[in-house]
């Protein structure tokens, strides 16, 4: 289940942003000022970090650019009613993926959220990201590299190497495999899944994916 952090001061709109994500199988931390999230952010990890702009306490603009020299890492939509170009500069200079302008509808928010969620790495200093000792991950270009090779994913496959990446040593459940690999117009399929498995196999080892019974799938990078 994903996990997302809520910084918005109006308390119907953060109830309202709060229940339809928690509908949608999001996990959704909600806070009110800025001081609250920044307690929060350092507590937990988060896959997205919702966040007002004027807040009290710590705005959302000094909050996400402070986050960002403590590595927080995780994607950032700024949710505002500011729509000055200067603005939206601030907001991408203090390290956000994306802006949204209030009023927004609910499916625009979501659409935003998943696309974040299924791109990747965020923010991520490194270059490579190490699998074993012949094999690393492009995190710039999303390439697989085998003995100074490039190799070629599927799409599918390319989605659950980077979910299995960010997630390294965690069992991470079916459920959520099939919320990420599908988008909300598509049939999940254990079939498929266990195909993309296979073929990740095959090429960066089947050590390297466990099979956790009833439970779901761990990966293992060599150390």
């Amino acid at each position: 289940m994903s996990k997302i952090l809520l910084l918005e001061d109006d308390a119907n709109l953060n109830e309202t942003i709060t229940e339809f994500l928690e509908e949608k199988g999001y996990q959704v931390v909600s806070v009110y000022d800025g001081y609250e999230a920044q307690e929060k952010l350092y507590e937990s990890q988060y896959d997205v970090l919702l966040l007002d702009v004027n807040t009290p306490g710590i705005n959302g603009f000094d909050l996400l650019k402070e986050a960002r020299k403590h590595a927080v890492l995780a994607p950032a939509v700024f949710i505002t009613s500011l729509d000055s170009v200067d603005d939206l500069e601030k907001g991408f200079n203090s390290g956000c993926d994306d802006y949204i302008r209030k009023p927004f509808s609910l499916k625009e928010l979501h659409i935003r959220v998943e696309t974040l969620i299924k791109r990747g790495f965020y923010h991520e200093t490194k270059e490579l990201m190490t699998i074993s000792k012949n094999i690393a991950y492009t995190i710039k270009n999303n390439e697989l590299i085998i003995e100074g090779e490039t190799v070629s994913l599927g799409h599918k496959e390319s989605m659950l190497l980077k979910l299995f990446m960010k997630n390294e040593g965690e069992i991470i459940a079916h459920e959520r495999i099939y919320e990420h690999l599908w988008d909300y117009d598509e049939e999940p399929s254990d079939t498929a899944l266990r195909t993309y498995i296979k073929n990740l196999r095959k090429i960066i080892g089947k050590e390297r994916i466990v099979s956790i019974k009833k439970q779901g799938y761990k990966f293992i990078a060599e150390k």
